[in-house]
């Protein structure tokens, strides 16, 4: 059996940087057209904005607050087949630089009437990743989210609530807890009206009475995430408080990592490997702040450019003893994208 069914990981996700012209501008490189874009100024304060082809290129959510969607028609024009075109929107500032996360999905919609709950997804299968688009009832209630396996992550926004934080469900805490993208808090333990505290199942994903997962009447947004060998990997690891820090193994050199500590408070931390072509990799962006590059400022008053990781043929290693990404006996998760799977036909080198 081969060791991946993905050997080329760029087709399904890419990170492309580029340079706003205040104008008009096509992005290529991508090598697909994207259905989710997350995208973030890096040279200047700015929100994260997240747009994807189910709700459409004109609507946009904002990981570091808890804003309800907004309609924007400048900042994306349109996905195409190699990238996206770009107005002269907040994505395209003159002279400011960006960072595009891009995914692909289906490149099409379809409608998934398992569960109590219709919804419409655009689904990969290959990769391990689905767009979900339901109305809330709620009660407790399941959605289809098409992968025919079972999620590790699941991202969800109320699309219409101000009030309503981004809840993230990982395998790791479980049904019973979530964590909040647009905060630093540790886990927490309303699983039970966030997710029914029901685990997801290879069809379905649980929802409770909560207004951010299950709004009545609100259009939701869940981004999933199963994992894939060579591809996608989504764990957890414990601190040692070292700058000789903790090595966690993917099986895969990483294109992209979110780290976030649970225990206690931390950031999401956020890297790729075209911000940093080479170790020690330092530039990083946090999905729960506005800040620009590497300035944001932990509660212990430490400078975020600390917080530094190698990523390797076969995983990332901690490279810091701060407690954002490698407090002693601290537990963090992560999810972690590859450049390249570690065997195959286009085996991992070293950085």
């Amino acid at each position: 059996m081969a060791y991946t069914t993905i050997k080329k990981p760029s087709d399904y996700f890419n990170t492309v940087l580029y340079t706003g012209n205040g104008s008009t501008q096509s992005i290529t490189g991508v090598g697909f057209q994207p259905d989710w874009s997350w995208f973030k100024v890096r040279s200047e304060v700015g929100s994260h904005r997240l747009v994807d082809a189910v709700r459409g290129n004109t609507k946009y959510l904002f990981s570091n607050v808890t804003d309800a969607e907004a309609t924007v028609t400048t900042n994306v024009t349109s996905f195409d087949s190699d990238g996206f075109s770009l107005g002269n929107g907040s994505v395209n500032e003159n002279t400011r630089t960006y960072a595009s996360w891009n995914w692909l999905g289906a490149n099409g919609t379809a409608s998934n009437t398992v569960g109590d709950i219709n919804s419409t997804v655009s689904v990969n299968t290959t990769s391990g990743f689905s767009i979900v688009s339901y109305t809330g009832t709620g009660s407790n209630a399941t959605v289809g989210h098409g992968l025919g396996v079972t999620p590790k992550i699941i991202i969800v926004k109320n699309r219409a609530g101000i009030n309503n934080p981004w809840w993230v469900y990982t395998s790791t805490i479980g049904a019973g807890g979530q964590l909040r993208l647009n905060t630093t808090d540790a886990e927490g333990s309303d699983g039970g009206v966030i997710w029914n505290s029901t685990e997801p199942t290879s069809s379905v994903f649980s929802v409770g009475t909560n207004s951010g997962s299950n709004g009545s009447g609100n259009p939701i947004i869940a981004y999933c995430f199963a994992e894939v060998k060579g591809f996608s990997k989504f764990g957890s690891y414990v601190g040692n408080g070292n700058a000789d820090g903790t090595f966690i193994y993917t099986g895969f050199k990483p294109a992209f990592v979110i780290t976030k500590r649970f225990n206690t408070t931390g950031a999401w931390l956020m890297y790729d490997n075209k911000r940093n072509t080479f170790n020690l990799t330092d530039k990083k962006l946090l999905a729960n702040e506005s800040g620009s590059e590497n300035l944001s400022i932990d509660p212990s008053g430490v400078v975020q450019s600390s917080n530094n990781i190698d990523i390797l043929s076969n995983g990332f290693k901690q490279r810091t003893n701060q407690g954002y990404n490698n407090g002693s006996g601290d537990t963090y998760i992560y999810m972690a994208f590859a450049e390249e799977p570690l065997v195959g036909d286009n085996p991992a080198t070293a950085r």
